[in-house]
């Protein structure tokens, strides 16, 4: 007698791990997208904040004593988003793989001049756009660095 009590139990309980595993599978599935989707997250942020602080970098070291003019390596400023500012901020986003079309730059000289001692702000903003279309708008990431100009 090989007891038919001993099978029956095992046949109802077939459906039972096929839905255990249908759980647990879609919510191993939902987690991995949310570490990916922050990882981005993450990933967008610091090189946003990293790009407005060569930026911030770049003007306090090419303050009013180099000559005036367009290209990398002359003065920055002393006008609101100056040029050679914005390039450098968005090459060093470009390295972090942001579309550097759709970055926001804002340089601004609160003292009204680029003279040393004087102050330079940079906020650098960016649209995130997530993988998933579970969030359903864009929002926006960004970070502002100011630093005190020395040449």
């Amino acid at each position: 007698m090989t007891g038919g009590a001993g099978t029956s139990g095992l046949a109802g309980r077939s459906g039972q791990t096929l839905v255990e595993f249908s759980v647990v599978a879609l919510l191993t599935a939902i987690m991995l997208l949310f570490v990916v989707e922050i990882g981005r997250v993450l990933l967008v942020y610091t090189t946003v904040a990293n790009a407005a602080r060569a930026g911030v970098r770049y003007a306090i070291v090419h303050g009013n004593t180099r000559s005036a003019g367009a290209t990398v390596d002359n003065a920055s400023g002393p006008g609101n988003d100056p040029t050679q500012v914005v390039t450098v901020v968005k090459n060093f986003a470009s390295g972090g793989l942001l579309t550097t079309s759709r970055l926001v730059v804002h340089v601004t000289y609160p003292g009204g001049s680029n003279a040393p001692g004087q102050y330079v702000n940079i906020t650098v903003v960016y649209p995130y756009d997530p993988l998933t279309t579970y969030f359903s708008h864009t929002f926006r990431l960004g970070s502002a660095t100011q630093g005190i100009i020395v040449f």
